[in-house]
Parts: structure tokens; sequence; C-alpha cells
């Protein structure tokens, strides 16, 4: 019988390429992941690794049960937690990993709400952008992800397999240095700003400007680019660039020397939590969705 604990540890091996690394991930010795995965090959009754030297490689039978590892492991975890709740623990667990902006406003509001209906569930928390943090939803690395996508972006996110929990429709706004001639415009055209340098964010978010732009008929040169919102905030501030940023994004951050405008057209990016379906039958996950959604609300 294939145990889930050692398909933890081949996923682990999978990812690390060795032994030794896999025990450093997991917390274990190296003997122990040695062991784990012998019983794991004598339960499969075939070869699930290839050992080179310092390398390590799955053979064709471990690609599948790699593959399959996800599912089995995300699956047991909501069995597990429906169970509990069955039973009358009345205790749970959430991992979330969520964007940055979406860390510092919806969540904190959501999980103190969470808190307080709920003191014995417990949420972690990780950051990461989309499309990492679907991609870690589904190989069962997290149980909800906040995530977002452009309207009318592009390239379009298939979630077709997960459920959707809509939470809020996000605006772009600009943001330019507080001296510049367009600070106290009650709104600007995004071709308004074509000769300007732009700061930039993350990976979708910078795709996503360049084609808010090249439909206005330019292309953005882009000086700066940055993960990290209040250092956008900083550059403009800086009399360095202009910059869109999302709504949300500056709720929590207060801009110095710097002033925001209504950019036209509108851009919005639509907010969303999204689970496993066999996740969202778990309780403390859909607790989690609800106050998402409350705190979205309020």
């Amino acid at each position: 019988m294939i145990e889930a604990r050692h398909l933890r540890v081949l996923r682990a091996v999978a990812a690390t390429g060795s032994f030794s690394a896999a025990a450093r991930e997991l917390g274990c010795t190296q003997p122990a992941v040695s062991q784990q995965m012998k019983a794991l090959e004598a339960s499969a009754g075939t070869p699930l690794l290839i050992r080179a030297g310092r390398e390590t490689r799955l053979t064709q039978a471990g690609e599948a049960l790699v593959r399959h590892a996800a599912g089995i492991l995300s699956g047991l975890t909501a069995a597990e937690e429906e169970v509990a709740a069955i039973a009358g623990l009345r205790a749970g667990r959430v991992r979330l990993v969520s964007f940055p902006s979406g860390s510092s406003t919806l969540v904190p509001t959501a999980l103190a709400a969470l808190r307080a209906a709920h003191p014995g569930t417990r949420v972690s928390l990780v950051e990461a952008e989309p499309p990492r943090s679907v991609e870690m939803l589904r190989e069962g690395d997290c149980d909800i992800a906040l995530a977002f996508r452009y309207e009318g972006a592009s390239i379009t996110d298939d979630w077709s397999d997960l459920v959707v929990r809509p939470l809020l429709a996000d605006r772009l706004v600009g943001l330019v240095p507080e001296g510049h001639p367009l600070a106290r415009a009650g709104s600007v055209g995004i071709g308004e700003l074509a000769g300007e340098p732009w700061i930039a964010g993350c990976p979708r978010c910078r795709r996503q400007l360049v084609e808010v732009c090249a439909s206005a008929g330019f292309e953005p040169r882009i000086d700066f680019a940055t993960d990290d919102y209040p250092a956008v905030i900083g550059l403009v501030g800086a009399g360095l660039g202009v910059a869109v940023l999302p709504e949300l994004a500056l709720e929590s951050v207060r801009p110095k020397r710097a002033r925001t405008v209504t950019v036209e057209p509108a851009v919005r990016r639509e907010i969303v939590a999204l689970t496993l379906p066999d996740l969202a039958q778990v309780p403390a996950v859909s607790a989690t969705l609800h106050h998402l959604t409350r705190a979205a609300d309020a």
C-alpha cells in the first residue's frame, strides 16, 4: 500500500534532485529519506528513482507517481479535514497564498474575523503572484490562492478546473510626481503619458501595461521594474517616472511626493479566491472563503 508520507518525500526528491536536499527541505535525515524511498519502491513493485553520482532522476514509473501525487495528497487533506470537522474537533488548517497587495489589505481583515469566529482554525500565509500561486494550488502546496487577472488581457487564465470565488474589481490608477503638469488633473488619458519614463510592476502587470499603452498607440519606456509597490511609489515620488498601480496597492501605502490620477480608458483587474473542488467542501476552507468575501465587501 502506498502511503501519503512516502508520496510527500518522493515529491521533495523530485523537486530538489537529491536525497540530501529533500532531507533539508523536509527537516529530516538523508537516511530517513532513503528508507522511505525504499519502502515506496517496495510498495510500487518497481524502481522509481535512478541515482547516478550526486544526481537523482525519476524513472517513468516515478514520473507517473509524482504526476498523480498532488491530486492524491490534496484529496487526502480534504478527507482528513472534513472527517475532523464531522468528529466535532472544531479545528482546521488552511494554507493561504496571496499576492502582496492582497496580503496587506484583504487578508488581515478576513483572518481577524475568521479567528474571532473560529479560534481553533489555523491559517498559514505565503506570498506569490499569479500564475505561480495558481500552480501552487494545483500542486497541492496550498488550499486557497488569492489571484487576479486583467479584464480584456490577451493572455487569459484557464480556471475551469477550480472553484472561483469573485471578490472585487480593482481599478488601476495613475501615479505621477507631485510637481508633474498632470498632477492635479482629474482624469488623464493614457496617451498623455506616452513620452514619460515608466516604473513597471510584476511581470503580469508589466505585460498588461505594455498592452494598454499599445492600444493607445505607443510603447512605454520602462526605466525601472519592481514587484515592491512602496518602491514604485518612492521612485515616482523622486521624479524618476510615472506608473499605474492597482487601487488595492495604495490602500496600505501612503504616497509621498506623488499624486494619484484617474487613468482613461479604465483598466481593471478581477480579484478572486481560488480553491480545488474537494477543498471547497472543507469547513475551514469554506469559512476562510466566506470571510475573504466579507472583507472584500467591507
